[in-house]
C-alpha cells in the first residue's frame, strides 16, 4: 500500500474506485479495504480522502463544523439550488426546525390508519384469490418497495399524483449526481432539466393540495418560520430524499427476511420485533451508502490530518459493517441491538424523514405478519446500481400464506 502525496505522506492510499460497477454491483470488499486501511485513507482516483470506520464515522457525520455540508454532499460542488441536506448553521437551523415538526414521530402516528389502509390494499392485491396455505411469487421491490412510498409519501406531501412515474428517475438522477460523472449521471443527465423542472413546478403552492406536508411547508413561510424561497427547496427535498431511500429500505426488508427465513419466523412469534427488524435491515445494507462533506479546517482522525478544503467520502455502510463494532456484521440477526446504526446518519444532519420510512415499514410489516405464514427466496437477487444509493432491481420471493 502506498502512501499519500500530501499531509506528509502518512495516510494510506486507496486506489480502488467506490463507484466502479463492480464496487456497486457488492461494495463489501472496497469497504473492507477502506477500514482496514486505517482510520481515513486516499482516494487515488479522486483525489479525495474516505473514512470507515464506525468509530471514526460516528463522530465524522457529526462533526458539521469542520466536515462541512454547505458545498454541497456529491464529489463535486452542486450546480443547483441546494436543499436541507447542503446547508450548515445557522442557514439549517429554521429550515430544519420546521421539517422536524411537519414530521414528527408525533404526526406520523396521526397517520397510521391511513398506512395501515393503504398496506392492506397492496397486500389485497397481490394475494388475490390465493387459498389459504397457498404459494404466490411476489417481487418484493418492484411490486411492494416500488409501490408503496411512491404513493403514501406524495400522497401526505399533497403532491399531484399525475406523473407521479418521473420521481424515482427524478431522485435516481440527484443521487448519481452526487458521485463522479460516470456512465450513470451520464444516463439520466438528457432529462434532468426535465425532471427538475416537474418536481419544481409540484412543489410550488399553487399546485400542492390544502392540506399535507407540503402545505404545512408554505404555512411556516407564511408565519416567517422560514424564508418563502426556502419553501419549494424543502418541499422538493422530501420528494428527492424521500422516495427513493425509502423504496430501497423497504426492498431490503424484504431481502432480509426473504434470505432469513428463520428470523421471519422469529419476527412472527415476537411482533415486537418489527422496529428491530427494520434497523437490522438498515444496518445490514445501508440505503445510503455514501456522501462527502468537505474539510472546512485541517481535520485530524486518530492522529491523521485532512487538508483544509478536501472533499471526504463518509461511507455508512462501512461503518455498518465494522466488526470492531458490530459482531458477525454481514447476519441479519434478530437478536442484536442495531440500535446506534448510522443508515439515518447521527447528529445535525440525521434523516428528518426516517418517521416516515419507519411507518411506512410498521404498517407493511403488521399487514405481512397477519397473512403471510413463510417467506423465501425465489431467485437470484437483481441490484439496480446508483453512485449513492444501494439500489434493488428485483428481491423475488414466494409467500406462502396463513
Amino acid at each position: 500500500m502506498t502512501k499519500c502525496p500530501v499531509a506528509g505522506g502518512k495516510i494510506p492510499v486507496l486506489d480502488g474506485d467506490p463507484f466502479s460497477p463492480e464496487s456497486l454491483e457488492n461494495p463489501l470488499p472496497f469497504q473492507e479495504a477502506l477500514r482496514e486501511a486505517g482510520p481515513v485513507a486516499y482516494l487515488s482516483k479522486y483525489g479525495a480522502y474516505a473514512i470507515g470506520r464506525y468509530e471514526h464515522m460516528s463522530q465524522a457525520v457529526s462533526n458539521w463544523q469542520e466536515l462541512t455540508s454547505g458545498e454541497g454532499v456529491g464529489l463535486l460542488p452542486p450546480n443547483r439550488a441546494r436543499g436541507l441536506l447542503q446547508m450548515d448553521p445557522p442557514e439549517h437551523d429554521a429550515p430544519r426546525e420546521v421539517l422536524q415538526e411537519i414530521l414528527s414521530a408525533r404526526v406520523l402516528r396521526s397517520m397510521k390508519d391511513n398506512c395501515m389502509s393503504r398496506a392492506e390494499a397492496l397486500f389485497d392485491e397481490l394475494l388475490d384469490e390465493v387459498p389459504a396455505g397457498g404459494e404466490v411469487l411476489v417481487d418484493g421491490a418492484q411490486q411492494i418497495a416500488a409501490v408503496f412510498p411512491v404513493n403514501f409519501f406524495p400522497d401526505a406531501s399533497g403532491i399531484d399524483p399525475d406523473g407521479r412515474e418521473k420521481l424515482v428517475p427524478y431522485a435516481d438522477h440527484i443521487f448519481n449526481s452526487l458521485g463522479p460523472r460516470n456512465e450513470l449521471f451520464e444516463k439520466g443527465a438528457g432529462q434532468a432539466k426535465e425532471l427538475n423542472e416537474w418536481a419544481t413546478g409540484k412543489c410550488q403552492r399553487d399546485a400542492l393540495a390544502p392540506e399535507g406536508f407540503g402545505a404545512d411547508i408554505w404555512a411556516a413561510a407564511d408565519r416567517g418560520d422560514i424564508l418563502h424561497e426556502h419553501a419549494p427547496l424543502l418541499t422538493r427535498s422530501l420528494l428527492s430524499a424521500g422516495v427513493d431511500t425509502t423504496v430501497y429500505s423497504i426492498s431490503g426488508l424484504m431481502h432480509a427476511l426473504a434470505t432469513n427465513p428463520d428470523q421471519y419466523e422469529a419476527l412472527k412469534q415476537n411482533p415486537g420485533l418489527a422496529r428491530v427488524a427494520f434497523d437490522e435491515s438498515l444496518r445490514v445494507v445501508s440505503p445510503v451508502q455514501q456522501i462527502f462533506r468537505v474539510a472546512s479546517t485541517e481535520v485530524e482522525i486518530d492522529g491523521f490530518v485532512i487538508p483544509k478544503g478536501s472533499r471526504v467520502l463518509l461511507s455508512f455502510q462501512s461503518a455498518n459493517h465494522d466488526p470492531r463494532r458490530w459482531e458477525n456484521p454481514k447476519k441479519f440477526d434478530l437478536t442484536r441491538d442495531p440500535s446506534g446504526h448510522l443508515a439515518f446518519g447521527m447528529g445535525m444532519h440525521q434523516c428528518v424523514g426516517q418517521h416516515a420510512a419507519r411507518l411506512q415499514s410498521a404498517c407493511l410489516l403488521e399487514v405481512m405478519l397477519q397473512r403471510v405464514a413463510k417467506v423465501e427466496m425465489a431467485a437470484p437477487v437483481e441490484y439496480y446500481h446508483n453512485n449513492v444509493l444501494r439500489g434493488w432491481g428485483k428481491v423475488p420471493m414466494r409467500f406462502t400464506l396463513v
